[in-house]
């Protein structure tokens, strides 16, 4: 147990001398003052945890010491004794910052139950500052945090590219924070004044992206009650932040395109163009180099928008950020919610350190969340954490998730049917289970189609 030092303020020798050989006996170490004077002295010149006071005491009252050790440290916890006579006192101490009292005779077990929250409480209060000023000073960049080497690398990239005027393209895996680095582009840069302006390309229907992105003039189509400005248009002498790029539809692309090249966009039904000062900073998932070479996307705006490129690491490539920002996500629910947890047990820190995170940061900060709603405890255990960071016995982890385990199967069942021909028997053999269940996994997998029309083996 990590030591506390806990000052005992009382001018009565049988009350000091229980409270602080309960405490001592409990591993705590114990000073003891027989006045408020005293132990401001004491207060002064050694570094403590907690001090348990009298409420009455010779000279300056317990009320009393309590209002100047705030006046030192706002956060650090007082308890109050007093005489069942002069609980109103008590209370009114309490209201001045005092964090509990207890009344006498002293109950040794309520003692030790009270020292102990206020302890928990004030090393969590002093851990979240000390943790936050850390974030703050070493590991956080426009809301991006991250202390691995990877991540480093990635904020020098934001810094030194958000003093041009470049068109940057940010790529990495579903909830790596791609947008988060897009908004440190742009906040970074000259253009903070601006607007940053957001084209979720994954979720506008292709047939409305050109007014949407565009505009247009009232009466240009069927619906267009009214003229219109596009997100082109609002992002004028700002940022404007693709999302998604690799599902924008292509017919799109060619008119995203001369945008680029010409900097004035047309509005749908217009006649004269409009001249737009704009940065564009593109993200996307996919690989857009194979998208190019399937002719999904076309290569001289790859070109156009891949000037700088930045890429995202998966949270399993900076595995020292995963504990800061599980702790920095707790921090966030603390301040939400106003529920106090100090931490995670170690067997948790342990999971959180082996588990794969498919979904990256944003799996994270799901799983933080749905433990601190859920954990009624001042740490959060391993009760809390959903099934699928523990393994079939609750021990260990999961080593694919469900996609993964069917593409693991998918390639096994290939790589048996090529070694035998594609002979569905040979290769239900092979594997271990009849035709029948080896044709249902085929027809599920998307394999039958192409074992009963083409017959021949297939890269695994």
């Amino acid at each position: 147990m990590q030591e506390h030092n806990i000052l005992v303020v009382d001018d009565e020798k049988n009350i000091l001398k229980v409270v602080s050989l309960t405490l001592r006996d409990s591993g705590y170490s114990v000073d003891i003052a027989q006045s408020a004077e005293e132990a401001l002295e004491k207060f002064r010149l050694r570094a403590y945890n907690l001090i348990v006071t009298d409420l009455k005491l010779p000279g300056k009252s317990g009320a009393e010491l309590l209002t100047e050790v705030k006046s030192l440290q706002p956060d650090f916890p007082v308890i109050m004794i007093t005489a069942f006579g002069t609980i109103e006192n008590a209370v009114e101490a309490m209201k001045r910052g005092a964090f509990n009292y207890l009344t006498k005779p002293v109950n040794p077990d309520e003692l030790l139950t009270v020292v102990r929250e206020a302890l928990e409480k004030f090393e969590l209060k002093r851990e979240n500052q000390a943790l936050k000023s850390e974030l703050r000073q070493k590991y956080t960049f426009s809301n991006i945090i991250g202390k691995s080497t990877a991540m480093q690398e990635v904020f020098d990239t934001i810094r030194m590219v958000s003093k041009t005027q470049s068109n940057v393209l940010i790529i990495g895996e579903s909830g790596t924070g791609k947008e988060l680095a897009a908004r440190a582009v742009h906040y970074d840069s000259d253009r903070a004044g601006g607007p940053f302006v957001t084209v979720d390309c994954a979720t506008i229907p292709s047939g409305l992206m050109e007014s949407e992105l565009f505009g247009h003039e009232k009466g240009s189509f069927t619906g267009a009650h009214e003229k219109k400005t596009g997100l082109v248009e609002h992002a004028d002498t700002g940022t404007l932040f693709f999302d998604e790029i690799g599902d924008l539809d292509p017919n799109l692309q060619k008119k995203l395109l001369r945008f680029l090249q010409e900097r004035e966009i047309l509005r749908v039904g217009g006649s004269s163009r409009i001249k737009i000062n704009v940065r564009i900073v593109a993200a996307t998932n996919r690989d857009l180099e194979q998208e190019v070479l399937a002719k999904r996307f076309r290569e001289d705006l790859y070109y156009r928008l891949n000037v700088v490129t930045i890429r995202m690491p998966p949270l399993r490539e900076r595995n020292d950020d995963i504990l800061l920002l599980a702790h920095h996500f707790l921090e966030r629910m603390n301040a939400v919610e106003g529920k106090l947890i100090k931490g995670f047990e170690d067997n948790v820190m342990d999971l959180l350190l082996s588990y794969g995170w498919p979904g990256n940061v944003r799996e994270l900060e799901n799983v933080v969340e749905r433990a601190y709603v859920l954990c009624p405890n001042i740490a959060i255990t391993k009760k809390y954490l959903p099934p699928k960071l523990l393994g079939p016995a609750g021990d260990e982890r999961e080593t694919f998730d469900e996609m993964n385990l069917l593409e693991t199967e998918k390639r096994l069942i290939i790589k048996a049917l090529n070694n035998t021909s594609w002979n569905q028997s040979k290769a239900a053999e092979v594997l271990g289970i009849t035709r029948k269940q080896l044709r249902t996994k085929m027809v599920n997998l998307g394999l039958l189609p192409d074992a009963e029309s083409i017959k021949k083996p297939v890269e695994s």
